[in-house]
């Protein structure tokens, strides 16, 4: 059981998280669904109010977005508003569409009519008066529609000047390129992700370094994160100067930040696997 600790910073948290599985015209993306699963309960113990939309068609996406917006801009200026979108996505001119499961092009000029611009969710949240604003995107899977041979591989990398100061972008992979949606349950970015955002006292940055290095491990260097970032402020997911609850263990994992002697790696290292051991390591 997690708790928040007195004297919690009176930072709000909000969070809207997306999974697209379910499309009619292409076939599934199982681990999406996945995906938003294990986003919203790592959210919610990060101390998130979570909203997750599964499987939206384009008035849905738009309309969820839209109710977002009005949470964030009620919870006042010192909110923090995330959103994570698990799904297919297509670059159309260098613009880039999140993928609503009723999406049936049948030429290029159909995605801007019938998918969601990336930009308006950016300048959606970018309009709001708020702490931070952070967008993670696993949506560069590879273009499942064969009408769209012109369509650029993977998301094109979007400025963070759209929109005020303050926002972080993750995209799972480097711009242009594609994203794997994984063999485990999760994608190779998520299940990074799962792992990592639960380590006490990381800055953001941090957390997604140490994300780019383990996805570029996991997928033998075909898939490399990028962020792209604006925040003018300090964001942990857990940990007591965030004012949000550290996760069991999390002692020991702090401990290992720190200077260690040789014969406390050794003991904090003994019996582990070799990917727990480089994780605690690195």
């Amino acid at each position: 059981q997690l708790t928040m600790p007195t004297g919690a910073a009176a930072e709000a948290r909000l969070a809207l998280v997306i999974g697209q599985s379910a499309y009619r015209t292409v076939p599934e993306l199982p681990n999406a669904a996945n995906d938003a699963k294990g986003m919203t309960e790592l959210l919610g113990n990060a101390g998130f109010t979570v909203t997750t939309a599964s499987n939206l068609a384009q008035n849905d996406m738009r309309q969820a977005i839209s109710d977002f917006a009005g949470k964030v801009s009620a919870s006042g200026a010192d909110t923090v508003a995330l959103v994570f979108y698990a799904g297919h996505g297509l670059q159309i001119d260098g613009e880039n569409y999140l993928v609503p499961i009723d999406l049936d092009p049948k030429r290029e000029a159909d995605i801007p009519l019938q998918g969601v611009r990336l930009n308006d969710l950016l300048n959606t949240l970018g309009a709001l008066p708020t702490r931070a604003r952070i967008f993670m995107l696993d949506a560069c899977r590879n273009n499942p529609f064969p009408a769209l041979s012109g369509a650029g591989h993977g998301l094109a990398i979007v400025d963070t000047k759209a929109g005020a100061p303050g926002s972080f972008i993750s995209y799972s992979t480097s711009p242009g390129a594609e994203a794997e949606d994984g063999s485990g349950i999760d994608s190779p970015y998520t299940t990074a992700a799962l792992t990592i955002a639960k380590q006490p006292n990381l800055p953001i940055e941090e957390v997604f370094k140490r994300i780019r290095v383990a996805v570029a491990q996991s997928t033998d260097g075909r898939q490399i994160p990028w962020e792209s970032s604006s925040l003018t402020t300090d964001f942990k997911f857990f940990g007591e100067s965030s004012g949000q609850p550290s996760l069991p263990g999390a002692n020991s994992m702090a401990l290992a930040s720190g200077t260690r002697s040789l014969e406390d790696w050794c003991k904090e290292l003994q019996g582990k696997p070799a990917m727990v051991a480089y994780e605690l390591v690195i």
